[in-house]
């Protein structure tokens, strides 16, 4: 009898268990034995809601190894540790042919987890059989939980590229959950000037702190913080990762004129702002949402380096079984921890 299983989102805060289907990879496609998943806020909202996440997103951030290759893969090899990504660009959809590489329809959807070869369940999974387009070969100096946050700091690692600032620039990073923990490093990796980290909660700005960051504030002390940086100037950059709907126009008022307003955190409402402060004071406004293949290979070799420092962002590991308690938990808003892991092979 199979040992293997999965968990998937059966209605709101409902979980199924089911066997997954492996026998044999397909071609074209590998069977990865998951060493861990990591809970995202997404997995959260995915389960709080019932049916807003396509089956394959609910449990994304993976690490494990290749357990079986299919007919044609190459460049992949059996105990071979990998994490779950998105491929190159294809060269072969509406956007690549018009040029458009990195917003490739295909990686798009494979971010999404709408593309054709997605699988059935997430990784909240013993096993998962994903195409081999999906998996990133992990550097051997990565430690398997340093593997295991590889997803969230691309996402991240994504949105500090796509704004490029200028080298020096003020820098404002809204919410200090795994998001903006990973943002804030990786904008300072990138050259970030003077930086404000700004959370509510204690032990995330205990966290940030011990990260290296000095000036973390709790948001009703922002503002202050700010204008005494910049003489009432305004940030150059500020980073929006806490997804708050609320707080989208006054995210965009701690901008300088001229300056730029970067959106990480995922609203599941409408947010009101006034389009007419935007215009007038000439913001660049950049949405960022998930990651192109190259943003892993980046997101990794960082690591590797020593230039981001992911490791301390883990805060608990469970087994399987303990999913839906761990799913409770980090909705109540009163959790403790920064980053929690599934270990499925418990």
């Amino acid at each position: 009898m199979s040992t293997d299983r999965y968990l998937a989102v059966d209605g709101a805060r409902a979980l199924r268990e089911g066997e997954p289907r492996l026998t044999e990879a397909a071609p074209g496609h590998v069977i990865v034995e998951i060493s861990y998943t990591g809970v995202c806020g997404t997995d959260v909202h995915g389960y709080t809601d019932g049916h807003m996440l396509p089956p394959a997103v609910f449990g994304h951030e993976w690490t494990g190894t290749v357990a079986q290759l299919g007919d044609g893969v190459t460049g992949l090899h059996a105990g071979q540790r990998v994490v779950g990504g998105v491929g190159p660009a294809c060269g072969q959809c509406a956007q690549c042919r018009a040029g458009h590489s990195r917003h490739c329809d295909t990686v798009f959807a494979e971010a999404n987890g709408v593309d054709a070869d997605a699988p059935e369940h997430g990784a909240f999974s013993t096993r998962v059989h994903v195409s081999a387009r999906r998996v990133v070969a992990v550097p051997e100096p990565l430690s398997d939980v340093e593997a295991a946050l590889v997803e969230p700091t691309a996402v991240t690692f994504h949105a500090v590229r796509r704004v490029g600032a200028e080298l020096g620039a003020t820098t404002v990073v809204l919410g200090a959950g795994p998001i903006g923990l990973l943002t804030a490093q990786n904008a300072r990796r990138a050259g970030a000037g003077p930086m404000i980290v700004s959370e509510p909660t204690p032990a995330r700005r205990a966290m940030a702190r011990s990260l290296g960051f000095t000036e973390v504030v709790d948001p009703a002390d922002l503002r202050t913080a700010l204008d005494d940086l910049t003489g009432g100037l305004g940030a150059d950059v500020v980073y929006e990762c806490s997804g708050v709907p609320s707080l989208l126009q006054p995210a965009a008022e701690l901008v300088r004129r001229g300056g730029t307003l970067a959106l990480l955190g995922y609203p599941l409402e409408n947010s009101s702002v006034s389009y007419g402060d935007w215009q007038s004071r000439e913001l660049t406004v950049i949405g960022s949402l998930a990651y192109n293949h190259e943003d892993f290979v980046g997101a990794m070799h960082a690591i590797a380096v020593g230039q981001l420092d992911v490791a301390p962002l883990h805060t608990g590991t469970f087994e399987l079984s303990s999913l839906k308690d761990v799913l409770e938990e980090l909705d109540s808003g009163t959790s403790a921890h920064t980053k929690v892991l599934i270990s499925p092979q418990q």
